[in-house]
């Protein structure tokens, strides 16, 4: 039986890392756009994704950029954090390893005029 369960890990394991966006798709689908939505960590976000590489959002700024097959931001003094992305129509779920840390709908363009 731990056999069997194994061997599905490992068959699961290509097509998990097949499922995230590589960095074409990402920067095609959120640069110049909006994702609302939630993180696990720290809750409710808004953010404008400018073409330019900058974030803006209600109270806050910072920087995002497409690094290989991730999306990474740094906000303030901070280094960069990068998480895969998996991408399904209008909805994003940003991936961290193995789990799901957030998620997301993405808004075109800057409807909050940021």
């Amino acid at each position: 039986m731990r056999r069997l369960v194994l061997l599905f890990c490992l068959a699961a394991a290509p097509a998990f890392a097949q499922d995230l966006a590589t960095g074409d798709q990402i920067t095609d689908a959120l640069s110049g756009n909006t994702v609302m939505g939630s993180m696990v960590a720290s809750g409710a976000y808004t953010e404008f994704y400018a073409a330019d590489g900058k974030i803006r959002a209600a109270d806050y700024e910072g920087a995002w950029s497409v690094q290989g097959d991730t999306m990474c931001f740094a906000y303030g003094d901070t280094a960069p954090v990068c998480w895969g992305v998996r991408l399904r129509g209008d909805q994003v779920t940003w991936v961290s390893g193995a789990a799901d840390e957030g998620t997301g709908t993405i808004l075109p363009g800057n409807p909050n005029g940021w």
